[in-house]
């Protein structure tokens, strides 16, 4: 959430920081601001709302601005309603930055330096640290950084522009993200490269308290005591084209779209031998078989995927999996030890609460493996070992290549785990690993039935509220259904394993109800049917997600969502795609900003 961009160069900075705040609006924003050098003074302009209803015609009502060096912001609030006051870039006009993150002892600094005699105009936590690098300003910028961050507490990104330093920026960070980016004649500073592509793909990641200085002479970094650091030069492996629309009407669409090649990047290089292969690293036979315990953490979709994880590996390997929602792990002191194998999912490698249980899971002696899509993230770098996801960028808040990636891992995963241990030989092992190479063929066949997905759009977009219903991995996969509904349509739904309905969610189906059924498990039909048949006869309009070749009377389904024939094993990694892109029409239909839905953030960088 929020997004940070910076530039110095030789051009007119105002447009490139719009048109870089524009490309981290999928973070999710709520206001949007600049702050630049003009003359000897900051100029600040900034606004509530949209980029361009706000911040855009904010600018068209002044001057042109030929600053050559500025900061950019766009803000998720967190404390402070939206407003213009509370609006990024914020300082005193000695001081200005923008801040993505939380400071968690905010209200004692501003205690303090209200008894030094600042006073306060925003509601943020932000303004209090503007204040504090003013406070310990005595013309060293890195000196008054250095000793601002000694008294905060909490995550943060920093940018920082000192009006006595003109066209230039200081940048720091605490577990938010932050690169720096580096041009020919221009610098950057961005929570992420997509930001910055159109420039340039070369850039740096910067660690904890790292502070990096930009002018117009190039880049350096320092440590808190001003001393040189040295750093390597990262390329981006994907450029500009990877994350714009390509034709498409939005960016999750696209992302739709991409997901047989997205299974492909990532299952394929990790073949060897017809066997999964995922010493890259270091996850090897012999510390499979050591482990004494398997947890899988992670939020939202990823917990989702995680759960496929446990029902995989549970059946195949036969040892038990805990599958824990990141925000609850810490808090439950979890069981985890010396010896234990904590898996940490996260398509950002940033989400804060993912990466408070990857730090506790290490400290209680546990090893950790992060399956990430970022390369180079918080999560990645704290790890013990990493998986990289090759998804390509993702921009639509909501997730979809990146779901799906997760769980072609979570299958190679499974297999490896099963044959380590043991479960299932060579042959069986080789045999999984090919059906799974096939699946993003059977993917592209689902994706051939947009007018069935609109088709059933049409029969619920006006909907109140809905259930999705599934057993054994159904049920993983109806929480993802049910997830990517809710959050991008705005209807209410909820997924429940369909043998529970007997005990109370039944009482909601009244007449006209819409309740999704997914029903891919051979051995769970006949006792999926039955819940079907109960909803039915109460009213319920019900859209069933099942094989083409099933055969349905009418007391079963008022519609089929037909699937490719596959391994039963394999099926909710391609009938997700009718998940998906039911959740899209529904919300295309419904008018809704597909994606950047209201109230998220594609990145949860505070807990």
């Amino acid at each position: 959430m929020c997004g940070i961009v910076g530039y110095v160069g030789k051009e007119a900075c105002a447009d490139i920081l719009v048109d870089a705040l524009r490309k981290l609006e999928y973070r999710g924003y709520d206001s949007a601001g600049i702050a630049v050098f003009e003359g000897e003074k900051i100029k600040t302009v900034k606004a509530k709302g949209k980029i361009n209803d706000g911040l855009v015609a904010r600018l068209s009502e002044q001057p042109k601005l030929y600053a050559t060096c500025g900061i950019g912001h766009t803000r998720w609030a967190t404390h402070g309603e939206p407003s213009d006051v509370n609006s990024h870039p914020i300082g005193n006009g000695r001081v200005s930055i923008v801040h993505n993150g939380i400071i968690e002892n905010y209200r004692e600094l501003k205690a303090f330096l209200t008894s030094k005699g600042y006073g306060f105009e925003s509601e943020t936590d932000t303004e209090t640290v503007a204040k504090l690098l003013d406070y310990y300003y005595q013309g060293d910028p890195v000196e008054a950084i250095a000793k601002a961050l000694d008294d905060i507490e909490g995550a943060y990104a920093l940018g920082i522009i000192f009006r006595e330093h003109k066209n230039k920026i200081f940048a720091v960070r605490k577990d938010s993200p932050l690169i720096v980016g580096k041009g020919e004649t221009e610098s950057f500073i961005a929570s992420d490269v997509t930001a910055i592509l159109e420039h340039t793909r070369e850039y740096y990641f910067m660690e904890r308290n790292e502070i990096a200085v930009l002018d117009e002479s190039g880049i350096s970094f320092v440590d808190v005591h001003g001393d040189p650091i040295e750093k390597e030069l990262q390329i981006a492996t994907w450029d500009v084209a990877a994350a714009q629309k390509g034709g498409y009407e939005h960016f999750m669409l696209k992302e739709i779209f991409e997901q047989p090649d997205a299974v492909r990047n990532t299952v394929s290089p990790r073949v060897k031998d017809g066997m999964p292969d995922l010493s890259e690293c270091g996850l090897t036979e012999e510390k499979i078989r050591g482990y004494k315990n398997i947890y899988i953490v992670g939020c939202g979709s990823a917990m989702h995927s995680g759960m496929v994880g446990k029902y995989l590996i549970e059946d195949l390997a036969r040892i038990p999996v805990i599958v824990d929602i990141a925000s609850e792990f810490r808090y439950r002191n979890p069981l985890v030890s010396e010896g234990d194998l904590v898996v940490i999912i996260s398509q950002s490698g940033e989400t804060a609460d993912t990466l408070e249980a990857l730090k506790l899971s290490k400290k209680k002696g546990a090893e950790t493996l992060a399956v990430v899509n970022v390369v180079g993230s918080s999560i990645a770098r704290e790890a013990d070992m990493v998986i990289y996801t090759n998804a390509g960028p993702e921009i639509s808040v909501c997730s979809t290549k990146a779901y799906a990636v997760q769980v072609a891992f979570m299958y190679m995963f499974a297999f490896a785990v099963a044959y380590a241990r043991g479960a299932i030989d060579a042959e069986k092992c080789r045999q999984l690993t090919d059906s799974l190479l096939g699946v993003p063929e059977k993917i592209r066949l689902c994706l051939d039935n947009v007018s069935g997905y609109q088709y059933v759009a049409s029969k619920i977009f006006n909907a109140d509220s809905l259930l999705y219903i599934g057993r054994g991995l159904d049920n993983a996969l109806s929480m993802e259904g049910s997830l990517k509904l809710k959050e991008i349509s705005y209807i209410h739904s909820e997924a429940y394993a369909a043998g529970e309905l007997k005990h109370g969610t039944i009482s909601l189906i009244e007449e006209g109800t819409p309740v999704i059924v997914a029903a891919t498990q051979t051995a769970l039909w006949e006792k999926t049917l039955s819940n079907v048949r109960e909803v039915k006869s109460r009213g319920a309009k019900v859209i069933m997600i099942c094989r083409e070749s099933a055969v349905l009377d009418e007391n079963c389904a008022d519609y089929k969502v037909g699937l490719p024939e596959a391994e039963d094993m394999f099926l909710p990694l391609i009938s997700v795609v009718a998940m998906q892109l039911i959740a899209y029409y529904t919300a295309v239909q419904r008018g809704c900003d597909v994606d950047k839905p209201r109230n998220l953030a594609k990145s949860v960088t505070v807990e």
